[in-house]
C-alpha cells in the first residue's frame, strides 16, 4: 500500500497477536511503566545517538555483566 503521494506505507508490527509482547493502551489515565529489559541496555553513541546491544538475548550472564560495566561507564 502506498499514499496518494506514492510514498510507500510502513506494516504495523504483529505483536499485538504475540502473548509474550508487552502491549500498553495508549491514553492510559493510569501512569504505565514497561519494563525493556530483554532488549538490553541503551547505549549512548558518540554523536549522542541511541541503541542497544543486538546479541543481548544470546550473550551469557558473565558477559553481560561485563558489558553492562563497560557501557554504565562509557554511557556517563
Amino acid at each position: 500500500a502506498s499514499t496518494s503521494t506514492g510514498i510507500p506505507l510502513l506494516l504495523a508490527p504483529q505483536s499485538l497477536d504475540n502473548p509474550l509482547v508487552p502491549n500498553v493502551p495508549i491514553g492510559a489515565e493510569v501512569p504505565v511503566t514497561v519494563k525493556l529489559d530483554n532488549l538490553g541496555p541503551m547505549v549512548v553513541n558518540s554523536d549522542g545517538t541511541l541503541s542497544r546491544i543486538a546479541n543481548w538475548e544470546s550473550m551469557t550472564e558473565a558477559e553481560r555483566d561485563r558489558t553492562m560495566r563497560v557501557i554504565t561507564t562509557r554511557n556517563r
